[in-house]
């Protein structure tokens, strides 16, 4: 079943489509809601006025749009920047996958929508080695960190990602780091100014992160531990397979996978440390295991192992689906 995705056609992406189909069945009976936390961003404002009064159809439609933008706009980058031996769709597999595995995760969120922002960040991260004109690619990467942090909160981590790549990435130079902050703080500059013209100001918490340690993990609920465990055990197959495969790469790449992998650290712990995020915020680490899991469909030479594992993802997958029209 994983011969469809390990290498790159046009038939790759019809079995895509059908696979999202499958995956999340359950909306033919319960359609996506729209979850959201009050005060985590723009994305949360925008959700709430514009999407969720649309009726079950359309946020049908608008589920699989951004799911499958996202899958194969990931997987399209990650070839392109050679970061598998060779081209595939395991990536768009895994992300398709990983977004059916919870529960909380088939639900339109900020979260959700946010990973297209993830994304574009950890794209221009990767195109800061010998970068021509760096202190450019550098300004437009805090300043698409900054809106994304307004656009949603939880997002805030990803100021430790983008320290780290510049600092491994780039040699020590000033100047380049005072570009990153200058550009990094001219979202929220915008946003302040104007509550201040408006005499606003009172409204800013609207605009700022929240830290609150928390535990959204109901220690009662058996199905969600078995979920979570079979997450972990693609991202440590899929590690595993990784790590032969990096000797034979580039420093660029090797580069480029130690980014996705504080990528990976930092959006992990989200859920714990902000205010009401919840097990749905867990979303935004999909797109950095997706690219751990992948390698677990792909470098193995034999299919049998992959299809087992694919076959373990759906038995949960079923199991969340049919939890999902039983609720």
């Amino acid at each position: 079943m994983t011969n469809f995705f390990r290498n790159s056609s046009v038939a790759s992406i019809f079995f895509l489509v059908v696979l999202c189909i499958l995956v999340h069945s359950h909306f033919f009976v319960e359609s996506p809601k729209v979850q959201i936390n009050e005060y985590d961003g723009i994305i949360s404002m925008l959700l709430v006025k514009f999407i969720k009064p649309l009726s079950s159809t359309w946020l049908f439609i608008i589920y699989f749009g951004i799911l499958l933008f996202i899958s194969i706009r990931l997987n399209m980058v990650l070839n392109d920047l050679k970061m598998f031996q060779h081209n595939a769709f395991t990536t768009s597999l895994s992300y398709v996958l990983l977004t059916a595995m919870l529960t909380q995760w088939c639900n339109i969120t900020p979260a959700f929508v946010a990973n297209i922002l993830v994304m574009w960040i950890f794209i221009k991260l990767c195109k800061l080695y010998n970068n021509a004109s760096p202190k450019t690619n550098l300004f437009n990467t805090g300043l698409i960190a900054g809106l994304t942090v307004l656009s949603y909160h939880p997002t805030a981590v990803l100021l430790l990602l983008v320290s780290f790549a510049l600092a491994v990435v780039r040699p020590f130079r000033i100047t380049e780091w005072l570009v990153l902050v200058i550009g990094f703080l001219l979202p929220f500059y915008f946003v302040l100014s104007f509550l201040f013209l408006t005499d606003q100001m009172s409204l800013i918490q609207k605009f700022l992160p929240e830290l609150q340690f928390n535990i959204p993990l109901n220690k009662t609920d058996t199905w969600l531990w078995v979920n979570l465990s079979g997450i972990t055990f693609l991202l440590f197959i899929g590690m595993y397979y990784l790590s032969p495969a990096t000797n034979r790469m580039v420093i660029q790449i090797r580069k480029n996978w130690s980014v996705m992998i504080v990528l990976l650290i930092i959006l992990l712990p989200i859920p714990f440390i902000f205010k009401n995020a919840g097990i749905e915020s867990g979303m935004l680490a999909v797109l950095p295991l997706s690219a751990f899991v992948s390698n677990a469909f792909l470098y193995p030479k034999r299919s049998l192992f992959p299809n087992l594992l694919l076959i373990l993802a759906l038995i949960i997958i079923i199991h969340n689906n049919w939890m999902l029209v039983k609720i």
